[in-house]
């Protein structure tokens, strides 16, 4: 019976043109829109050159500028109440002011030549990140001109190496967590609306006459939703690979245990869901009112270390907290099945409350 239950389900999925559009057009879109657009990476960034100096050494460090892809300089000024019109007008994010000395000071010893960069910090993330990478390109010219002019190089040189991502690419710190988002919005959406679906089309009463129990029918309910997450799951994890190049170093095994204990913690929820929704729609509007909070404090975009404390406490509850570490720990550190298991328990714990009060309610819900 409980098998028929479960092909009965699928059904009602594939032969709803609304659900069949859900399970495939959205996911495919959004997978793509966060691939290529949601990164933290700068370039071409726009920047201002103000040269009071106009010296061979301040066109050299120029040509580092020019020598970047990170930036483009659309804009010259040649006087100083330019820039305030320059940045206010968001013609340019930056603007590089050399001063007239710059190149006497830089042959007087003891005497820094000064460099200013004046940036709008409106947004201060963006901005950051912009600073950080001027302040590497004059770092490097600084190596440079001590090195050509037989200078000893600063006392204190930091070198860099990024273990698990070489080359800093944000797309593979996203990529691998639009597995998380992408199946938890997939399986909540399916589940939320299974029970309110029976009750929307009349034929929820008739499957209270059948000799199933409360529990086989949950059990009905859940099995597809499982079976659908961890494939669509899959499919993200294939196009993360073999589309979007992100090193999958890890464990398949590892992976797809966390996959699993993900999606079924996050059935129950969609079920609790359910079992309090009438109409598909109150459904619906339930999983988007779990969905975004559980996003924003999963650490997908921000890391929850950064959060107060309280809210930090409260991510302790959210299935795709621990999801976000199993995946990206898969696939960028080798992270094994053992070190994993503290995101492990969770997760099935999550899943088995969440089950029992869904049973609960739905029991609740029959009387």
């Amino acid at each position: 019976m409980i098998y028929a239950l479960i092909i009965k389900e699928f059904l009602a999925l594939i032969r709803d043109k609304k659900s069949r559009f859900v399970l495939i057009v959205p996911p495919i879109v959004q997978l793509f829109v966060f691939g290529y657009a949601a990164t933290f990476d700068l370039n071409r960034i726009p920047i201002a050159i103000y040269n009071e100096d106009q010296s061979i050494e301040s066109r050299n460090l120029l040509e580092h500028f020019n020598a970047s892809p990170t930036f483009s300089i659309p804009l010259t000024i040649t006087h100083h109440n330019q820039i305030a019109k320059a940045l206010d007008e968001k013609k340019v994010l930056a603007v590089l002011h050399i001063g007239q000395h710059f190149s006497r000071d830089l042959f007087q010893a003891n005497q820094p030549a000064r460099i200013q960069i004046l940036i709008d910090g409106r947004n201060s993330n963006t901005a950051l990140i912009a600073l950080n990478y001027m302040q590497s390109i004059i770092a490097r010219f600084n190596l440079d001109w001590a090195q050509q002019n037989n200078l000893p190089p600063p006392p204190a040189q930091l070198s860099v190496r990024a273990w698990f991502n070489p080359n800093l690419e944000s797309r593979w710190f996203i990529v691998p967590g639009i597995v998380g988002l992408l199946t938890l919005v997939i399986t909540i959406i399916v589940t939320a609306l299974s029970v309110a679906r029976e009750r929307e089309q009349g034929t929820f009463d008739q499957l209270l006459v059948t000799p199933l129990t409360p529990f086989q029918i949950l059990v009905g309910k859940s099995v597809p939703g499982l079976i659908i997450g961890t494939l669509e799951a899959s499919f993200i994890i294939f196009m993360a690979v073999f589309w979007f190049e992100i090193p999958l170093i890890g464990s398949l095994f590892a992976l797809y245990l966390g996959i699993v204990l993900f999606v079924f913690s996050v059935i129950g929820v969609g079920l609790m869901i359910s079992s309090f929704a009438i109409t598909q729609q109150q459904g619906l509007l339930g999983a988007f009112l779990f969905i975004v909070p559980a996003v924003i404090l999963s650490g997908f975009a921000t890391p929850i270390a950064n959060m107060p404390e309280f809210v930090q406490n409260l991510t302790l509850i959210n299935p795709m907290r621990y999801f976000m570490i199993i995946v990206r720990g898969v696939f960028l550190e080798n992270l094994p099945v053992k070190v994993l298991f503290d995101q492990y328990w969770p997760l099935a714990l999550i899943g088995l409350t969440t089950l029992s009060l869904a049973s609960w309610l739905f029991r609740h819900r029959m009387n």
